[in-house]
């Protein structure tokens, strides 16, 4: 089989991988985007049914097409799809569908890299692994297989009638974690919500939707997380038209808190006392920027409607007063359990020096440590919006600043009269 070449190739066509290919583009820079499944294969097949994205259309997307959808409005999982898949039609970006990459290595005595594929090798200068931080779904090992319930990773919940008459545990309070337990709770199931450290920022606040905060006081170029928050989530809904997380709501609708799930022991899943601390964490957050926008409001003489009551947060419901040390999977009615808990990344096709002692990408803001390979769509890859739909696109645009200037390198010829000049 004869071998292809091409100066860049991308694996990954997901947001990451179509927003570079449109700066590759944009500068000449010759490419292929190879993508095994369909362009945006995860938010058409990896997400619930009635997943909606986290930020509203106007500020989540890229800056060169905007949603067919009213710009506050927040959009479907079908609508990001074929956004993306409109993108990548826009800007003729070179995908391929339906191409497994099995490996990358380093050409020995020559410069660049040998991509193997399902569809034949690939020999190319760069490569750019866009392939995100939605890889393998975590699933901790807690709950064995013979406890006789249903255990199933976010990723691969779709509705609540996929799973068996019952109560359902949901494990993780990010945005997953607390949609999916909302949507089971209003279809009538019982629903325990395992609640770990998280943010809560206000999903709106004056007026303003919490981006547009994150935005205007600087948040969203924060470099690095806290320290002590690198796996924090972020509790925020789009669903039902956007509105703000609040936990003591949630119990008050009917679903039981429970702190972290710790272990699991003789069919009772062992909780951790750590339910009202978590919960105390996440006010302290969703005040503090309440607070933080309404100094800004006030330096800057806007005029924002005042909203006093937001500050004022209800009681600790029961469940937070009287915490429960453990579940009783078979006396609570549990015939099912949705770990909403994350994923990890999966490299394993990546065979070169890129890695750290953990496996994790070396790399400075998404150039690795072994020259030539490029990380993009990573969390944090160079501030706190590198993995949303605009993030990336500002990353791309970074890396292939980089590439540019690798072939300026590469180009570069010293003149005769410069030869032997040093040292004369």
């Amino acid at each position: 089989m004869s071998t292809a070449e091409t100066e860049v190739v991308v694996v990954g066509g997901g947001q990451a991988g179509i927003a570079i290919s449109e700066h590759l583009g944009h500068n000449g820079i010759s490419h292929l985007v190879l993508e095994r499944d369909r362009i945006a294969e995860r938010w058409r097949t990896s997400r619930w049914d009635s997943l909606v994205a986290n930020g509203p259309a106007w500020h989540d997307r890229f800056p060169n097409l905007e949603f067919d959808c009213h710009p506050d409005a927040f959009p479907t999982k079908g609508e990001v799809a074929d956004y993306l898949a409109e993108y990548a039609e826009k800007i003729d970006a070179p995908i391929r569908c339906g191409v497994q990459v099995t490996s990358v290595t380093k050409r020995d005595g020559w410069p660049g890299f040998r991509v193997e594929t399902s569809q034949g090798p690939i020999d190319t200068r760069y490569v750019v692994a866009a392939t995100g931080p939605f890889q393998k779904p975590v699933i901790p090992a807690v709950v064995p297989d013979e406890a006789g319930v249903r255990q199933l990773h976010s990723s691969t919940y779709y509705n609540p009638d996929q799973l068996p008459t019952g109560a359902v545990l949901v494990v993780g309070a990010g945005s997953s974690g607390v949609q999916i337990a909302d949507e089971l709770r209003q279809a009538g199931r019982e629903v325990y919500l395992a609640v770990g450290p998280h943010d809560r920022p206000p999903r709106r606040y004056r007026g303003r939707d919490f981006v547009w905060w994150l935005g205007v006081l600087n948040k969203w170029e924060a470099a690095t997380p806290p320290e002590g928050a690198e796996h924090v989530t972020i509790a925020v809904s789009g669903a039902q038209g956007g509105h703000t997380v609040d936990f003591r709501m949630l119990a008050a609708s009917g679903i039981n808190l429970l702190g972290r799930a710790d272990r699991y022991k003789d069919g009772k899943i062992l909780i951790r006392d750590d339910l009202k601390s978590n919960i105390d964490a996440g006010d302290a957050n969703y005040i503090s920027l309440l607070q933080e926008a309404d100094t800004y409001v006030e330096r800057n003489g806007l005029d924002l409607p005042e909203e006093p009551e937001a500050h004022h947060l209800t009681a600790d419901p029961a469940c937070m007063r009287s915490p429960l040390a453990e579940l009783d999977l078979a006396e609570a009615g549990v015939s099912s359990i949705v770990w909403a808990t994350g994923f990890t990344q999966d490299y394993g096709w990546l065979q070169v020096d890129a890695f750290d002692d953990e496996g994790r990408p070396n790399h400075q803001r998404g150039i690795s440590s072994e020259p030539g390979i490029f990380f993009l769509g990573l969390p944090w890859q160079s501030r706190r919006g590198s993995s949303f739909l605009w993030g990336v696109w500002h990353d791309a645009r970074f890396l292939t600043d980089h590439i540019m200037i690798q072939r300026s390198y590469r180009a570069y010829e010293p003149t005769s009269s410069a030869v032997g000049a040093v040292g004369q």
